[in-house]
């Protein structure tokens, strides 16, 4: 039976909604018996298919619509998507749903139905596939945000799609992203883009940078809150192999500057949400840490506050836990050092230096602001934080930047370290634990010197945070159980910064005392001096005012609440002095360091509390009468403060620290007739003393002043033999002598007590009294000199090594350091400021009164009369010299914290005016003897002692220059010594007149200082030849100059260069000194081109031609007498200009790795810096060159040449690395040399490295002609070693030049010398000390030469091979071609094997590979 076909029924959109619904499987086996109804199939049907989306599109609600009838459409599509017809509706389909896109809501159901297309994008026609991407990214315009760049979901799948199928298909690809790439992105696009970036496989290095640079432009406009999801994603792409170096750099560049001005709550929120996710990200792909480390390692100016606390969150990760700490660390100091180096270099231009000094504030701002925000979501930084602050403190014994950092403001490592710590302990409650715990256990565990830095930590805490302390009184406690084991000094510290912490814990004060007792008990002499400056710190820590700047504290924000603060005690109470009493008691049992400290404890004890000096002279007392006895015959038992053990002699009781100990608290005492005095005193110092106990006189204090007067009338009238004759005993002559050193040294510190006693009244007295107060100081001084020269040696000077006698005699059996503070170098003195200052105007006044009476009594040929007088005027002018010097150097160690700065050393400014009046006093009786030419034995050494004098004094002024230039005081010390009348001097009054113009008061004063005394001083001393004196005053012009601005610095370096020309000296010692002035106080490129200047006139006689002795150099300085000192002083400068260029040339290395691989760092401004800074560099080595290439025409000494050889080696390996940065590596573009390096090449080649085996050569022949002289074999084993490695160097920079030449194709060696031998001779010792032997028998010569032709070869792989002769020195010039040499050279050379290389240029190959 036939049937007819009936036509299909149409649907509607309804019916396809309700069809899909009906026909979802439910279940696997279903899905195959579902098929598509016959409309679907008919390709008629597609028009009113695709309309029913138009209506859709237009109704009310158009997503769920639109949404609703795609989403069915494309389910029953995909029931059969192969279907041709059914393929052809499914590309309709997505080209009419992206036409209708833009006019939909972009929400969720937009997202589902794209989803959707994507599962289906595998069956629509590649040309279809291209025409919807043409469509979609030609509406780029359109995409704002995020949600309308939903249709590029399409792209990932898309472009793989094409890529795989046609073989055209990537280039294709290529433009689209191209033109993407050129276009402009919204903040919405840029989001979508990065989300999808992950699936491009197919991007290039080049496309993926210019990706990149994209992104990172456009994240400026991100909201805030889309930032972190954004990095997340970028994190994801370069986990992939995305870009990994640029992705981490375009992150650290956009958080540390960009956003890093933004300083709200939220930036630092969202700066913790991206930090966990970095965290997270080197979690699961650790290569991301290298790179964040990597970044930091090759450029500093990657370092800002979001890369410190990347790098700190990333050691979070255990893996990098001690590598990123590491890295921050050496960056920091890095920092910090390349400051340094560049502020004290000359040639390094002012801008630059200043690029460092910014460089060195933004990281310590960024540790800092780090630090500060780590409690917005950063809390998983602090245990980083916490390591990273304690290393820092570690590393305060590697630099030493504390004077540069005063000096600018800077903070320095250990201050660093310090804030954060702190800003931690503060801001972290649970951060205090483990701070307190690692303060603990580095006390503990660190050296001594090391130590330092984390009790100041300790001090700070205590002294800001109070009250939070308190609550880890027990764990301070277990550190204190330590005290007997720790170093003395250390254990001092420790109790002294616990101090203030004290006041507020009665629990902890009586700990400690109960510590320090057991301590004293100790055998151990560090631990009895550690805890007798505990004991004494306790006692004034009671008797502290309680507003005094050393204890009080600052407001914190973490005080105590007002329930915690009601158990504190406030104080700790009175008389501790008493209740400690018994301790201070058993101290008087000990060594005498133990006393000296306890005396000197006591004296601080009366300046804080004069009020106890009654229980003080009390305590005393009994200890005293044990070496002196009252009654008709003064007795001061000076042999019972000495002992003899083992055969060693010590001293048992400082008698001269105990006395002068009981003369000052007798002097600060308010009581009779010492009211004046004690008011003199307060006005000296700078502080007033307490009435109270006015009328309390006790005996003790009436004893003690009187055995005091009777002690120094004992001085005057005693014989000095029956002093010291006290100690003969049965004890051998040795021992017997030591005694009576002991004693002299003992006394003459009783005489410096009773001077400062005699200086005090002098001070107060009346006219009628003052000349007997300073005829009774003459005697004592005169005394004095007597006890010295009978406590020195034979083998010690009078003046210069009397105070170094001190120290030695006091040690102990054991020689071991003492844990006294600060006191072992430079004891203080026994003279106060004020006595010395007394001292020297007496003999200023003396000085003046002798050369009058000299120049007067000369005349009437009576100058034998004022013998006596003159040698009392020398040794007073001696003893103040050396007292001033004493205290000068003595209080650069004693800490302006201690109370007995002020007391002993006040105003230690005022000794300036005197000293300078007296060097000039001084210089110009030297002047004068020296005209007058005497001829007597005695005049001539009262001239020498003069002369003795006058260097004293200027080492006096260089002290107290260098201690004010440190502690920033030099403007008033300046001020005090333009005050004495200048010299006259022709042409001063116009240098003065320019100087006083400048308006800066600091330049000023340094400038009229040095026009006024110091250039005229140096003057008539090198006219005098005193040759210490100009070096001392050489130095000073130095340290003062190196702080003037540069003009000024250059004019007195011209000066300097005029002496030099003009003075004739035959001094090597002054004309070293003249010259290291002239070339150091001239800035670049003036100091290297005055070394020139002088090295073309030492060639005159230093030069291999140089036989006329009679030649005159343009620099007079320069003869035949100094020639050899000013090159060895030429060659220590050259020597410092190649270690500035070893920095150079590593700041080269670094900026060249960065410009290879930065992106965001390399601003147009920093690459100009960077070329600035490579010419300066090329210039100055151009410098060099000049000066070696002199250098190498002389006739140098051996030590000399051998010095010179070892800097020349180092400059040609600097000379490698500079030609190796100049070839690019691979995948970057090759850039051609400059014509600055280009000029260098050619005058290396011309002036230095062809005379240079010249130079080799001479010096071999030398030593064989010289083989039988003393030391030759010695010297020849040095050279051996020397010479090799300075001909490789040589070798390996002309190998970089070769590939230089072939990368650029300039000829860079077109100057050098073709088919050169560089084939040498090392002379075997045994050969050469064995005369009978052949040469060629015993010569085991090596050949550390490459072929000089390299150039002409074609390969460099040819470097290195054949052979060829070894020249030794008798065959003439080694530089000669090989076609010059004849067969009779041939046959006088020993013929040898000849040392392959190419193993060492593999290697060098190897390193340029890395």
């Amino acid at each position: 039976m036939a049937t007819t076909e009936s036509p299909v029924p149409p649907l509607n959109d309804v019916d396809i909604v309700r069809l899909a619904q009906r026909k979802q499987p439910t279940n696997n086996h279903q899905q195959s018996n579902v098929s598509l109804p016959p409309y679907l199939l008919s390709s008629h049907s597609h028009t009113p298919i695709l309309s029913y989306l138009h209506s859709r599109a237009t109704s009310p609600s158009p997503s769920s619509a639109v949404c609703e009838y795609v989403i069915s459409l494309l389910s029953l599509i995909s029931l059969s998507p192969e279907t041709p017809s059914v393929s052809s509706l499914l590309s309709s389909l997505l080209s009419s749903y992206t036409q209708i896109f833009p006019a939909l809501p972009h929400d969720s159901n937009s997202l589902k139905t794209i989803n959707f297309f994507n599962t289906l994008l595998i069956h629509v026609p590649l040309d279809d596939l291209k025409s919807v991407i043409d469509s979609v990214a030609s509406n780029l315009s359109g995409v704002v945000t995020v949600d309308d760049a939903q249709l590029f979901d399409l792209f990932p799948q898309c472009f793989e799609l094409i890529r795989n199928a046609e073989e055209k298909g990537g280039d294709y690809v290529n433009s689209v992203m191209d033109k993407i790439l050129d276009s402009k992105w919204s903040k919405g696009f840029l989001l979508k883009m990065v989300s999808i970036a992950k699936d491009f496989s197919f991007l290039d290095k080049m496309r993926g940078k210019e990706f990149l640079e994209k992104v990172f432009a456009g994240i400026k406009n991100v909201d805030l809150m889309d930032l972190p999801s954004l990095v997340y994603q970028l994190l994801v792409l370069a986990s992939k192999g995305f870009n990994k170096r640029e992705v981490i750099e375009g992150i650290v560049w956009f958080f540390g500057s960009e956003l890093g001005s933004k300083m709200t709550s939220t930036v630092r929120q969202v700066e913790g949400t991206v930090l966990l996710h970095v965290n997270f990200a080197v979690k699961q792909d650790p290569s991301l840490g290298k790179e964040v480390m990597g970044l930091v390692k090759s450029d500093l100016r990657a370092f800002n506050h979001f890369t410190l606390a990347v790098l700190l969150s990333v050691s979070r990760v255990r893996r990098f836990s001690e590598s990123s700490i590491a890295v921050l660390k050496a960056a920091l100091l890095t920092a910090y050092r390349d400051y340094k180096f560049t502020k004290d270099c000359r040639w390094i231009p002012d801008d630059i230096k200043e690029e460092y000094l910014k460089s060195v504030e933004v990281v310590e701002k960024s540790v800092l602001r780090a630090v500060n925000e780590s409690n917005y979501g950063k809390e998983h930084m602090v245990p980083s934080i916490l390591q990273f602050g304690f290393i820092l403190l570690e590393s305060v014994g590697e630099v030493n930047f504390k004077e540069l950092c005063n000096s600018h403001g800077l903070l320095g490592i250990e201050e660093l370290g310090i804030q954060m710590l702190k800003t931690l302990f503060e801001v972290h409650d649970m951060a205090r634990n483990e701070i307190i715990g690692q303060i603990k256990f580095r006390i503990l565990s660190l050296k001594p010197e090391l130590s330092r830095p984390i009790i100041r930590l300790l001090c700070h805490l205590i002294q800001c945070y109070p009250y939070p302390m308190l609550e880890h009184i027990p764990r301070l406690k277990e550190l204190l159980d330590y005290f007997t084991l720790m170093d003395g000094k250390v254990a001092s510290y420790l109790v002294s910064a616990l101090l203030p912490l004290i006041r507020f814990s009665r629990d902890l004060k009586d700990y400690t005392i109960l510590v320090v007792r057991k301590a004293v008990f100790r055998r151990e002499d560090t631990v009895r001096l550690a805890a007798t400056n505990s004991i004494i710190d306790l006692i004034l820590a009671e008797k502290q005012p309680k507003g005094d700047d050393l204890f009080s504290f600052q407001d914190s924000s973490s005080q105590a609440s007002c329930s915690q603060q009601a158990d504190i005690p406030c104080s700790m109470g009175g008389g501790l002095f008493q209740e400690l009493s018994a301790l201070l008691q058993r101290c008087l049992y000990q060594q005498a360091k133990v006393k000296e400290v306890m005396y000197q404890g006591l004296v601080k004890l009366i300046l804080v509390d004069p009020s106890i000096g009654g229980l003080v002279f009390d305590f005393l007392l009994p200890h005293f009468l044990q070496f002196f006895k009252e009654g008709p015959d003064v007795q001061l038992r000076v042999s019972s403060c000495i002992k003899s053990e083992s055969g060693k002699v010590l001293i048992q009781e400082p008698l001269d620290w105990l006395l002068s100990c009981l003369s000052w608290i007798l002097l600060l005492q308010t009581h009779g007739k010492t009211d004046k005095l004690s008011d003199s005193i307060g006005a000296c110092f700078g502080f007033s003393l307490s009435q109270e106990n006015e009328d309390g006189r006790n005996l003790s204090s009436e004893v003690f002043s009187g055995a005091l007067l009777k002690i120094r009338k004992f001085l005057r009238n005693a014989n000095l033999e029956e002093i010291l004759g006290q100690t003969h005993d049965a004890s051998s002559a040795a021992v017997h002598e030591e005694k009576r050193k002991c004693c002299a040294l003992i006394l003459s510190g009783v005489v410096e007590v009773v001077l400062n006693t005699i200086a005090m009244d002098l001070e107060k007295a009346t006219d009628q009294n003052k000349v007997e107060l300073e005829k009774e100081l003459i005697q004592f001084v005169d005394l004095h000199d007597s006890l010295t020269k009978d406590a020195c040696t034979s083998r010690q000077s009078n003046v210069s090594k009397r105070m170094n006698l001190r120290a030695t005699a006091y040690d102990t059996p054991d020689n071991i350091d003492s844990g006294n503070t600060k006191l072992i170098q430079e004891h203080i003195p026994f003279l106060a400021t004020s006595s010395i200052y007394q001292l020297l105007q007496i003999a200023l006044k003396l000085y003046s009164s002798e050369s009058f009476d000299i120049e007067a009594t000369s005349q009437n040929h009576a100058q034998s009369s004022l013998s006596k007088a003159s040698t009392s005027c020398l040794k007073i002018v001696s003893f103040a010299l050396n007292a001033s010097l004493h205290l000068v150097k003595s209080s650069a160690v004693v800490g302006n914290e201690d109370p007995l700065k002020k007391l002993i050393y006040g105003e230690i400014n005022m000794l300036g005016p005197p000293l300078l009046r007296l060097t000039l006093l001084l210089k110009s009786e030297s002047n004068d003897a020296t005209s007058k030419k005497k001829k007597e034995s005695k005049a001539k050494k009262d001239a020498e002692e003069r002369k003795e004098h006058l260097h004293l004094a200027l080492v006096c002024l260089k002290e107290m220059i260098t201690i004010s230039l440190c502690s920033s005081r030099l403007t008033g010390l300046l001020e005090n010594l333009l005050s004495v009348s200048q010299l006259q001097y022709a042409g001063l009054h116009d240098e003065c007149d320019l100087a006083s113009d400048i308006d800066d008061q600091d330049i000023r004063n340094k400038e009229l200082f040095i026009v006024k005394f110091l250039k005229p001083l140096l003057t008539e001393l090198m006219k005098l030849s005193a040759f210490r004196t100009v070096e001392i005053l050489c130095d000073i012009i130095l340290m003062i100059g190196h702080k003037l601005p540069c003009n000024r610095r250059n004019s007195h370096g011209a000066w300097a260069i005029h002496i030099c020309k003009t003075s004739d000296t035959t001094n090597s010692s002054i004309a070293k000194s003249m010259v290291r002035l002239a070339i150091n106080s001239s800035s670049s490129p003036t100091d290297l081109l005055v070394a020139q200047d002088m090295l073309k006139e030492l060639l005159k006689f230093m030069g291999s031609n140089s036989g006329d002795s009679l030649q005159v150099s343009e620099y007079l300085l320069i003869n035949q007498s100094t020639a050899t000192a000013v090159a060895s002083c030429l060659l220590q400068i050259t020597d410092t200009v190649i270690v500035d260029m070893d920095w150079g040339t590593k700041k080269l290395k670094t900026a060249s790795q960065v410009a290879q691989k930065s992106t965001h760092l390399n601003q147009n401004e920093e690459h100009n810096s960077g070329l600035a800074f490579e010419e300066n560099l090329y210039s100055r080595v151009k410098a060099v060159v000049e000066v070696l290439s002199s250098f190498v025409l002389m006739s140098l000494k051996d030590t000399q040449a051998e010095h010179f050889l070892r800097l020349t080696t180092r400059f040609y390996k600097h000379l490698a690395q500079m030609s190796k940065l100049r070839i690019a590596p691979k995948g970057h573009k090759q850039l051609l040399p400059s014509l600055q390096f280009q000029k260098l090449v050619e005058l290396t080649c011309k002036q230095l490295t062809i005379p240079l085996y010249n130079f080799v050569a001479e010096m071999q022949q030398a030593q064989q002609e010289n083989a039988r002289s003393k030391g030759i074999i010695n010297k020849i084993k040095r050279e051996n070693k020397c010479i090799p490695d300075l001909i490789f160097q040589i070798e390996d920079y002309e190998k970089y030049l070769i590939r230089l030449t072939k990368a650029t194709k300039v000829n860079l060696l077109k100057h050098a010398k073709r088919s050169t031998s560089r084939d040498f001779k090392i002379l075997d010792p045994t050969t050469v000390a064995r005369e009978e032997d052949p040469p060629n028998n015993d010569a085991n010569p090596n050949n550390s030469g490459g072929n000089g032709n390299e150039l002409c070869s074609d390969s460099e792989d040819n470097e290195g091979n054949g052979s060829e002769n070894v020249l030794s020195p008798q065959s003439g010039n080694p530089l000669a071609e090989e076609s010059e040499c004849d067969t009779g050279d041939i046959a006088s050379v020993p013929t040898v094997k000849r040392v392959k290389r190419s193993r060492i240029v593999q290697d060098s190959d190897d390193e340029d590979q890395e």
